[in-house]
Parts: C-alpha cells; sequence; structure tokens
C-alpha cells in the first residue's frame, strides 16, 4: 500500500515518542548486553493477519542504529500465518533489544487494525458497500491507523475536522435545521466533502431536498435502511450516496450491505484493538 505524504511526514516524530517514552534517558538492561557483539533476530507471527507497521518498525530501527539491517518477508497489506517469519533483523545486539518492545507495539497495533479491517471488508464481498473508518482512533496514531485501514482493503472517511464537513446532530440544532446549516457550509464554498447525518425518515427526505451529497443514517434498522434506499431512488437522487452507522458488527454488516447503502461506517476497526501476537526470537552466535 501507498503511504501518503502526511502519513510518510508522521512516522518519524511518532517513533520518535515512542522511544523516548520506553528508554527515557538510556535502557539500563541493555547495556548489560557486549556494545561490539552482532546478533541476528526474526519476527515471527503467532497468529493468522493482515500485517501492517513495515515503516514504523523500519523507522524504529533506523532511529536507533543505522548499523541493523532488516529484510522483510512480509510486507504490509499482505497475509501471514501462525509461524511465519515477518522479517530477520541483523545488527548490534544493543539496539535490537532496545528495539525491541517499541516495534513490536506498532506492528502489533497497526495489524490488528488492517486484520480487524479486513474481516469487515470480507462480510460485505460481492455487494457494492464499502468499508469507511472514522475518527475514532487512538490519540497519536490516526494517521497510521488510516493507513492500516487501506492495508485492511477498507476505504479512509476524513482525515479530521479541517478535510471534510460532517453536520450532525448538535450543528442541526444550532443551526435551526437541515437545510439551513447544510446551506451555511455549502456557503463556505470549500471543496471537501458535505455530509449530513439523519435519524428519521423524514430528516432523509429534508436533506435530500436541501442538496446533500453525502447522508449517513445513523442507527437505522435494517428496513430503515430498505427505505431509505428506496426512497433515495424514488426521489431521483441517484448522486446521492448513503451511509450507515451506529451499532455495526461483523454478524450484521452483510445484512447491512444488502439494503444497497454505498458505505458502511465503523469506528469498531480502529478503535477496538485486539493485538496481533508477534515474537521477535533472538539468535546468539
Amino acid at each position: 500500500m501507498k503511504l501518503s505524504d502526511e502519513q510518510k511526514a508522521s512516522i518519524g516524530p511518532v517513533v520518535a515518542n515512542a522511544l523516548a517514552e520506553d528508554i527515557g534517558s538510556g535502557d539500563l538492561t541493555a547495556s548489560l548486553v557486549d556494545a561490539d557483539e552482532i546478533v541476528g533476530a526474526t519476527i515471527v507471527a503467532r497468529e493468522s493477519l493482515v500485517l501492517c507497521g513495515q515503516h514504523w518498525v523500519d523507522e524504529v530501527f533506523a532511529q536507533l542504529d543505522d548499523a541493523v539491517v532488516v529484510d522483510w518477508y512480509v510486507g504490509d497489506s499482505q497475509t501471514a500465518e501462525a509461524g511465519d517469519v515477518i522479517c530477520k533483523l541483523v545488527g548490534p545486539a544493543r539496539s535490537l533489544i532496545s528495539g525491541e518492545r517499541t516495534a513490536l507495539n506498532f506492528l502489533q497495533t497497526l495489524s490488528s487494525t488492517a486484520t480487524t479491517t479486513s474481516k469487515y471488508v470480507k462480510a460485505v464481498e460481492g455487494s457494492n458497500t464499502r468499508i469507511l473508518d472514522t475518527r475514532k482512533t487512538l490519540p497519536g496514531l490516526r494517521l497510521a491507523q488510516k493507513y492500516a485501514v487501506t492495508c485492511g482493503g477498507g476505504v479512509n472517511h476524513r482525515v479530521g475536522l479541517f478535510d471534510a464537513i460532517l453536520i450532525k446532530e448538535n450543528h442541526i440544532k444550532s443551526a435551526g435545521g437541515i437545510t439551513t446549516a447544510l446551506k451555511s457550509a455549502q456557503d463556505l464554498n470549500t471543496e471537501v466533502l458535505i455530509e449530513v447525518e439523519v435519524e428519521s425518515q423524514e430528516e432523509l427526505l429534508e436533506a435530500l431536498d436541501a442538496g446533500a451529497t453525502r447522508i449517513l443514517l445513523d442507527n437505522f434498522s435494517i428496513e430503515e435502511l430498505r427505505q431509505a434506499v428506496e426512497m433515495k431512488k424514488n426521489y431521483g437522487y441517484t448522486a446521492t450516496e448513503l451511509e450507515a452507522s451506529g451499532n455495526i458488527t461483523l454478524e450484521s454488516i452483510r445484512e447491512i450491505a444488502a439494503t444497497g447503502v454505498d458505505y458502511i461506517s465503523t469506528g469498531a476497526i480502529t478503535k477496538n484493538v485486539d493485538a496481533i501476537d508477534f515474537s521477535m526470537l533472538f539468535k546468539i552466535n
């Protein structure tokens, strides 16, 4: 998968912060190891996964010691099974020991996001519905997790509050209604996506009439989602995209996709991190 320029730029500072919080003023235990000792190591998967985190692992060791060489056997967005060797590393023992936990932390977290996303994407295979992420990400890791979502086959929604407009319940109340809120957003003359969240069929109709290009159907039942898709079609708003959100699970997502919505967004793929199990195994001469 390809990193955006913003994602590339974020890796160095994020890794530096992670190393600083782990190593601090120095790795006391690593100082027990001979400073001149060169060792090899492998990172091994302990369960099935979709990999993500290669760039962050590379950066960990690049910042610690440019003498460390990392050779990848499985790349980002590729699958692996329990027992598979993900990569091999060679370098000064102290540097490998000091970077081990930080490297694995990135790998286990981002691979969790990619693997979970992949499960949701597979659950809607054969439909035209795409899986979107949300802003429900781990603080400081949003750009990394957004990248992980794409490694799992998902689609990025807005990165933050600056690159799209999502008009939600509180905005609508403050503005005095959907039509007024949407017009105010359109009057900003930005080129970003403008989306309106609705909670009923009546609000959906108002959003359609007001010219919304994407509408988020919040916590609609399966039957209400079907009706929303039919309403859009019957009223001739074929260009308007519909997004289902709220209480999305792996068990329900297939049926939701079958209603004909264009997108399903879920925070579960980024906020419910069930870390993927990896081990770094050292080979001492």
